[in-house]
């Protein structure tokens, strides 16, 4: 019943900066936290970023001073500012989101679709 939508990625030179949003919509929910993990080719998934609904962030250690996550609770939408980009910044980006339906006890995990993000000059 919820969908989550990124969008922002594309093609981007080295040095330049993007920004990925990623939507939540559907049932009415409550985030609990929501991340951004990345997949480059040959490479397992990892965890980019993510917050909390409290606005608690946490960034994996080599993209910190590059990365900003943010939210905007009214919209259930999540943001990803990436800056000073690198070509080991390609991969895809994916939104996931753990929420918890409104009037409901547990939360449920959601992925979405995932952007593509090439740096390269």
């Amino acid at each position: 019943q919820v969908q989550l939508v990124e969008s922002g990625g594309g093609l981007v030179q080295p040095g330049g900066s993007l920004r990925l949003s990623c939507a939540a919509s559907g049932s009415i929910f409550v985030i609990n936290a929501m991340k951004w993990y990345r997949q480059a080719p040959g490479k397992q998934r990892e965890l980019v970023a993510a917050i909390t609904s409290g606005g608690s962030d946490y960034y994996a250690d080599s993209l910190k001073d590059r990365f900003t996550i943010s939210r905007d609770n009214a919209k259930n939408t999540v943001y990803l500012q990436m800056n000073s980009l690198k070509p080991e910044d390609t991969a895809v980006y994916y939104c996931h989101a753990v929420l918890t339906p409104v009037g409901l006890t547990f939360s449920y995990d959601y992925w979405g679709q995932g952007t593509q993000v090439t740096v390269s000059s």
